[in-house]
């Protein structure tokens, strides 16, 4: 039997077993709820709620602790720990919003 065949990963959202891993992380149902999420957009803009959005498909953002989250840069080449209020890229260190704060707002208002 082939060790890839049986090899699961959970959905980032409720951890449960996928039987369909997919590059996001998420289930059917946990995917259409974030998707779904009321999150008030209107401080960001255009471009960033794209990019947030696409972070969350990607698979680029992932669970740390309750309210933590660990998101990838756009080229891939950092790391930022990032919640709804903070986050430790360039914008965020400055006291903007930035897209990863967004895409955490989105993930946990799922």
């Amino acid at each position: 039997m082939n060790a890839a065949a049986t090899t699961h990963t959970n959905c980032l959202r409720c951890g449960r077993t996928l039987r369909n891993p997919t590059p996001d992380g998420y289930g059917p149902k946990c995917r259409t709820k974030v998707r779904k999420a009321a999150v008030d957009l209107a401080d960001y803009k255009a471009h960033q709620v794209t990019s947030a959005r696409e972070l969350i498909e990607d698979g680029a953002i992932i669970p740390l602790r309750s309210v933590v989250f660990i998101a990838v840069s756009t080229d891939g080449t950092e790391t930022y720990r990032t919640a709804p209020t903070a986050c430790t890229c360039k914008a965020g260190l400055k006291g903007s919003r930035c897209y990863h704060q967004l895409a955490a707002r989105m993930l946990l208002a799922a």
